[in-house]
């Protein structure tokens, strides 16, 4: 297998129906060697059977050793990394004042903490080659923070935040961060929303908007939703470019919510109190 041309892309995430798993398709297509990554392989089946194109890893993003261990064997077994994609994360519905703290801690250790761990996995080696590209999946949640999902937009607001210091930090290192922000991506998102709500308390405070706050959880996954394909074709593209932009944000309401994030208070909590029925 002819490697030496192909850009070595690692990708977390690529569970089957997810933007990861779609992401990682688009990189192949575009004659890339895609290290896709997820929990478990299982879970990326789909992608067996193409050798020469996926090499599929276990990878737990909350775990030290787990990111040191895919790094080293991607740079021991193809000699570089090229292009890392944090896009593992976790949803998280619920009403801030009565959601438990464990579930918090465990979105903001996925979806921060575990994008940080392999940002200071990978950057010495990217550092050494002077040469790299570090891609951060945020949300454009984060340009309207409504009701019901304030952990979830909380975590991707710090995603944002880090990714622009980031960009600042390691462009004299020779690497290029880039923020993609999702608008609503047709994915699996929405039923593991639902799978890990199930685990919620039930709601004291706001058991009347018990319906609304579960409504919340497919919210992105509207018939006009756009397809991961689709998402992901226009994302690679940008990516791969000599000069990648440092934001690229696409998909349903990518545009609506850009103009949100520059509306008066007052006009975006009434647009956001009737959206999700507060």
């Amino acid at each position: 297998m002819e490697t030496f041309h192909k850009q070595v892309v690692l990708i977390t995430g690529c569970s089957s129906g997810g933007i990861g798993n779609a992401l990682a398709r688009a990189f192949a297509a575009r004659d890339c060697l895609v290290v896709a990554t997820a929990r478990s392989i299982s879970s990326m089946a789909d992608l067996n059977g193409a050798d020469d194109v996926y090499f599929l890893q276990e990878l737990d993003v909350l775990s030290d050793n787990s990111v040191g261990e895919v790094v080293s064997n991607v740079i021991d077994k193809f000699g570089r990394i090229d292009v890392v994609v944090n896009n593992a994360g976790v949803q998280c519905v619920g009403p801030l004042a009565e959601i438990p703290l464990s579930s918090v801690e465990h979105a903001f250790n996925t979806n921060v903490y575990g994008a940080m761990r392999l940002i200071q996995a990978v950057v010495p080696h990217m550092a050494s080659r002077k040469k790299g590209k570090i891609v951060n999946i945020g949300s454009v949640s984060v340009l309207g923070p409504g009701p019901w999902a304030g952990v979830y937009t909380a975590s991707k607001s710090a995603l944002h935040a880090l990714t622009d210091t980031l960009r600042l930090e390691l462009k004299p290192l020779g690497i290029d961060v880039i923020s993609v922000v999702p608008g609503s991506v047709r994915s699996n998102i929405g039923n593991s929303a639902i799978a890990s709500y199930t685990k919620m308390p039930e709601w004291k405070l706001y058991k009347k908007y018990e319906g609304a706050i579960r409504e919340r959880a497919y919210f992105s996954q509207g018939p006009k939703a756009t397809a991961s394909k689709e998402f992901a074709n226009k994302t690679v593209a940008a990516i791969l470019k000599e000069q990648p932009p440092p934001w690229f944000s696409f998909g349903q309401y990518s545009t609506i919510m850009a103009i949100m994030y520059h509306l008066p208070i007052f006009i975006k909590d009434f647009i956001l109190k009737k959206a999700m029925k507060c």
